[in-house]
């Protein structure tokens, strides 16, 4: 109706950029191979168990050992197994927001509460005060999304650690991290079992190699958490019983294969740079990002929805941020190419012009 080239979409984080030579060359060094196609062991096999394990210690001050990697369906796959895994009926997971919508379907799914702790307004860093308070006997997990998704967010290690401080040693960290290699500006992303005895980190190559409908990632398991081995066990129970059986046999064999590869985040961070300062000489008020793919500027209106509706009559496709637990804002996904973001300049103009008059 309005031609593809007058429509600007930046509602769906699907990152567009080619694989890596290095896992395209992997994946067809091993499509042949026969042993690529069955079953193994439902952790995954071993020897890629050993690979990630090597890349995951690094910068940490103890190893961890192949025996506490899980290859997983995603993080998707890999949240629902450590979910399955911890939760009773009726426990609580404490979910940062803003926070990815999904975490409260996934902690549902196994009979869990989420219970939701709003982070600083105008940062987005944790509250480690409001999450002690949220923590009641029932309290199993708190889930990290570092970088975040929405926000862009980079959780700093001092907030990291005072949130460390704040939390008993009974809730389970589980820090959710897909955008971990897509960071910016020197950035830096903690290392999350350097500072939470109890944790786990939960990964997948969806963003760092632009492999998301491969479905691959992995949990790694702190040998500091307490009883370690029995919940490595039932990890490897619920990605059975789950459904998923075992992580995409062909993409772990390629992804160990090329685990110092990644994405050209440059890219990203010239994309991001472009639709950050189009959306400011709007008008609109927004954060600049450390890290993912997006932007999440503030609403000229308390009612979000209302605001993207009226994006959208500007052919300016975005997501209100209710769906992240934060109304009040909306996010903008940058992994677009940078020709779409050049020509929404005057859209957002136009926009931004309805809300000063």
């Amino acid at each position: 109706l309005y031609g593809a080239e007058n429509v600007y979409d930046f509602s769906l984080g699907n990152p567009d950029s080619d694989p890596p030579e290095t896992v395209l060359k992997a994946m067809e060094r091993h499509i042949r191979d026969k042993a690529a196609h069955q079953y193994m062991p439902n952790a995954g096999f071993p020897d890629v168990l050993q690979k990630i394990a090597e890349k995951v210690s690094g910068g940490l001050p103890f190893p961890i050992d192949m025996e506490y990697i899980v290859m997983t369906v995603g993080a998707a796959g890999g949240m629902n197994a450590a979910l399955k895994a911890l939760l009773d009926p009726g426990d609580e997971v404490i979910v940062l927001a803003p926070y990815f919508a999904e975490y409260l379907f996934y902690i549902r799914n196994h009979g869990g509460v989420p219970v939701v702790v709003q982070t600083d307004p105008d940062t987005f860093a944790p509250d480690a005060a409001a999450v002690s308070a949220a923590v009641t006997p029932r309290t199993k997990a708190l889930i990290l999304n570092n970088p975040n998704n929405p926000t862009g967010v980079v959780y700093t290690r001092a907030a990291l650690s005072a949130l460390a401080d704040a939390l008993p040693e009974t809730v389970c960290v589980l820090s959710d991290e897909p955008y971990s290699r897509l960071v910016y500006d020197g950035a830096e992303v903690p290392a999350v079992l350097g500072i939470f005895k109890n944790a786990l980190i939960i990964d997948s190559f969806s963003k760092s190699l632009a492999l998301p409908g491969e479905r691959i990632g992995y949990i790694a398991v702190s040998p500091r958490l307490r009883d370690a081995e029995l919940l490595l066990a039932a990890l490897s129970f619920t990605n059975r019983v789950l459904g998923f059986v075992n992580a995409p046999s062909l993409m772990q064999l390629a992804v160990a294969d090329a685990l110092d590869a990644a994405v050209d985040t440059g890219v990203y961070r010239e994309r991001r740079n472009a639709l950050h300062a189009i959306v400011t000489e709007a008008g609109f008020s927004c954060r600049m990002p450390e890290g993912a793919f997006y932007l999440f500027p503030r609403s000229p209106v308390p009612d979000d929805i209302e605001f993207v509706q009226k994006a959208a009559q500007h052919h300016i496709l975005a997501v209100p941020g209710s769906g992240f637990g934060a109304p009040g804002y909306f996010r903008l996904a940058y992994c677009t190419g940078l020709d779409v973001i050049e020509r929404s300049h005057d859209a957002f103009l136009r926009l931004g012009a309805e809300y000063r008059k």
